[in-house]
């Protein structure tokens, strides 16, 4: 295998959050038109300056990408549409970034959103995958929580870790989620009521699931010559990964793609993980975090309990982890969960994070992961983020 180029001369830009609720009358197409248009107003652009669109979406259907060039008057040169769930956002930036470095594109808008009707979760499950359709749902075990259970269960016997171990990660994120004005959990979580609350699919409780809501996230690509010249404060990209089934005869899910190419990861970033200044991993679940802590080497396999009860996970802290609160305290809009963490990444490397800014960020971390086929999830993703100055 050849050694990836990098990504030398590309700019992300221009973060936008569209504020999340619980449910939403609007349609994908309105949330993923917010985002867009708040990311395009944050760089002082106007529609007809993208060339490039990629789109994130679990509720557009029937639309696709192509589809919404029309709905929003877009004349795009290229275009994709990446269905994968929680890996999406930092896929969107690699192919957008690879894009713009081939002159394919020169400005690529970056979007995901989703709405949320009353029933939409319940009906996404049931038809989210062949396997959902013909060995899960008919059976009465729809949905995630379910799958999360048994790995998370798992997990505990094989590493010893405890439900006090995974409350510490919701407690941080909670923390944290006080500090982010667009997150949907508001109301402070002490470890007391993380281990009181009402159970959901043992060891599963309350806390542990994130609540489906609706929202949308964008953030535009472009080289940093554009950047420069139109005055924006920039990232740069030190690398990026993506793995799809990987370890697939393993019998249950205690370790994802990252473990093939974090290698790769740091040595195209020309950094260790200790260089890195704060972590947003993709959080449906607070196993799945811990899982990722090992798996991007902070720690060793089985390691993820005591690495958590000895760092501080919040903005403040020794370890800075999913500093907008995460999924599990602002909310998981969909596909735009995929989006949350590169989206405020990119706000801490830029320094325009706000109240929930980590002191001297010039370095971070994004991971994704996404796509319960049926057992697990099949699909992950990372990358590491530069402060534009650094």
């Amino acid at each position: 295998m050849g050694r990836r180029a990098g990504y030398d001369g590309v700019a992300v830009t221009a973060p936008f959050s569209a504020p999340y609720q619980r449910y939403s009358i609007e349609t994908a197409h309105w949330w993923i038109a917010k985002a867009l248009r708040g990311s395009l107003q944050a760089a002082g652009l106007k529609p007809s300056d993208l060339d490039g669109f990629s789109v994130a979406s679990f509720t557009l259907f029937p639309d696709t990408a192509v589809g919404l060039t029309q709905h929003l008057g877009l004349v795009p040169r290229w275009l994709d549409h990446i269905p994968m769930g929680g890996a999406s956002g930092v896929v969107a930036l690699r192919r957008a970034a690879r894009a713009v470095q081939a002159g394919d594109a020169d400005i690529v808008a970056c979007v995901a959103g989703d709405t949320n009707h009353i029933d939409s979760f319940r009906n996404m499950l049931s038809s989210f995958s062949r396997f959902a359709q013909d060995a899960s749902y008919p059976y009465g075990y729809g949905g995630p929580n379910a799958n999360f259970a048994l790995l998370t269960d798992r997990y505990m016997r094989e590493y010893g870790a405890t439900r006090e171990d995974f409350g510490r990660i919701c407690v941080a994120q909670r923390k944290n989620a006080l500090k982010y004005p667009h997150a949907v959990m508001k109301k402070p979580l002490t470890l007391e009521d993380y281990l009181a609350a009402r159970p959901i699919a043992d060891p599963i409780a309350l806390f542990d699931c994130v609540m489906p809501c609706a929202g949308s996230e964008a953030f535009l690509v472009m080289s940093v010559e554009e950047a420069m010249k139109r005055d924006l404060p920039f990232a740069t990209i030190g690398g990026t990964i993506e793995r799809h089934n990987a370890h697939a005869d393993d019998p249950i899910q205690l370790r994802g793609g990252w473990t093939l190419d974090k290698d790769e990861l740091y040595a195209m970033s020309d950094c260790s993980p200790e260089d890195i200044d704060l972590l947003q991993t993709y959080d449906d679940y607070p196993v799945i975090s811990m899982m990722q802590m090992e798996d991007l080497g902070f720690c060793e396999k089985g390691e993820g309990p005591d690495f958590v009860r000895r760092k501080d996970l919040t903005v403040d802290g020794d370890f800075p982890h999913n500093t907008s609160g995460g999924q599990l305290s602002a909310g998981q809009a969909g596909a735009a969960g995929g989006f949350l963490g590169l989206v405020e990444a990119l706000r801490q490397v830029t320094g325009t994070a706000g109240d929930t800014q980590v002191t001297n960020a010039r370095v971070a971390m994004v991971s994704g992961f996404g796509m319960i086929n049926y057992d697990r999830g099949v699909c992950s993703s990372a990358a590491i983020l530069k402060s534009g100055s650094a």
